[in-house]
């Protein structure tokens, strides 16, 4: 049993422009964002992509559209696969906020300290958990298929990160806006031959 997935992070969003913390769900792309979406989902034409999966977020659904379009499917949107909450700084552009969301993703990459949190918002173990169950529900519906997931720079880092044992190297290289990169599950493990960043 093996599945192959397509794995990108939104396209350019207005929550990104703004400096916005958190999940921030309502944000949608900006005209860039929708199209650096089009140029992505062009990069694989050649695909026979079998399900398009992304988050609840307006950017990522926006972003997940084009793929589902070229491929003859809907997009299903994954409440797990959504960004990693900052609890009560949900939508906050203060500087303070964002540098002690950048130092939570550093420990969780680097440290590999998942018990870190932003204020109330979620630890790395609640983030992994939730992102590890979905890809694992998306791959049991997919065997021998290929599929694109489309979700958010920290969750989907740290996923794969842990997914993939990818290590340190990652941190310091955020995944850009609407670059596909494949990732592959044997039936045994997972490996994501190349990051984009």
């Amino acid at each position: 049993m093996s599945v192959r997935v397509w794995c990108l992070r939104h396209g350019e969003s207005e929550n990104v422009i703004k400096r916005m913390a958190g999940a921030v769900p309502s944000e949608p792309m900006t005209e860039r964002g929708h199209e650096q979406a089009l140029i992505a989902a062009r990069s694989l034409a050649g695909e026979s992509i079998s399900g398009v999966y992304s988050s609840t977020a307006v950017r990522a659904r926006q972003t997940a559209q084009p793929f589902a379009v070229a491929s003859g499917v809907e997009v299903q949107a994954v409440p797990e696969l959504v960004e990693g909450g900052v609890g009560r700084h949900e939508g906050s552009s203060d500087p303070v906020v964002r540098g002690r969301a950048a130092e939570v993703l550093r420990s969780w990459i680097v440290e590999r300290d998942l018990g870190q949190r932003v204020a109330d918002g979620e630890s790395g173990h609640e983030v992994l958990k939730r992102m590890a169950a979905a890809f694992q529900q998306i791959t049991e519906r997919h065997t021998d298929e290929t599929v694109l997931v489309v979700g958010h720079v920290a969750s989907l880092t740290l996923a794969l990160d842990q997914l993939c044992d990818l290590g340190a190297t990652v941190w310091g290289a955020p995944l850009p806006h609407a670059e596909p990169f494949l990732v592959e599950w044997d039936g045994y493990s997972w490996r994501c031959p190349a990051w984009p960043a």
